[in-house]
């Protein structure tokens, strides 16, 4: 059985919207790029961290359709994670899968990805895929946040935790400030929502 972790740049007011680049924005987003002021070495070597393993990739339409046209001509550590990793892709609509390994999931969704994770293999990474987050927290699928949480707030946008997510309690594996601010944060799913009274 195989994990699902989600990776997420997030602010303090809890926006996942287009943290890279103003050009992955859609829908009128104005803060494109948010995330882009505070990335450094340090950040960066956390990134590779995550990809010292073998991973195959979980990702929603629109990430993908992000993604596709940029990372086949890269090269490095992501990249090459990337590039090599079996790409599941999540959606109701048809998707031009032009990027080499990518497999179409669009029906019966929940069930499909629950199987994914029974089966033997790498962790099943999600990157960006705001809509495909809220599925996964809705039905108890994810297993592992890995957030990096950076010192601003934007006020508008998508955020991690929507309408659906359900009650559940995580231990904290990591904690990390780095010299940017931005803090390193890893959860791991850890049973049910508890609760009590300080009176």
């Amino acid at each position: 059985m195989r994990k699902i972790v989600v990776l997420m740049m997030v602010s303090l007011d809890g926006v996942l919207e287009s943290p890279s680049s103003p050009k992955d924005s859609v829908g009128g987003f104005a803060y494109g790029g948010w995330a882009a002021p505070y990335v450094d070495g340090a950040l960066g070597n956390e990134i590779d961290k995550e990809l010292n393993d073998p991973i195959d990739l979980l990702l929603g339409r629109t990430t993908y359709e992000v993604f596709a046209p940029y990372w086949p001509h890269q090269s490095g550590t992501i990249a090459d994670a990337f590039n090599k990793a079996t790409k599941y892709v999540v959606s109701d609509k048809p998707v031009d899968l032009t990027w080499k390994e990518s497999v179409h999931i669009d029906s019966e969704v929940v069930a499909k990805i629950q199987t994914l994770k029974e089966e033997d293999g790498p962790t099943l990474q999600v990157w960006g895929s705001g809509r495909l987050i809220q599925t996964l927290l809705k039905n108890d699928l994810v297993d592992e946040l890995h957030l990096r949480v950076f010192p601003v707030t934007i006020g508008s946008g998508q955020r991690l935790f929507g309408e659906g997510t359900i009650p559940a309690a995580f231990e904290c594996t990591e904690a990390k400030k780095l010299s940017s601010g931005v803090v390193i944060m890893n959860y791991k799913r850890s049973g049910q929502l508890k609760v009590g009274s300080l009176k």
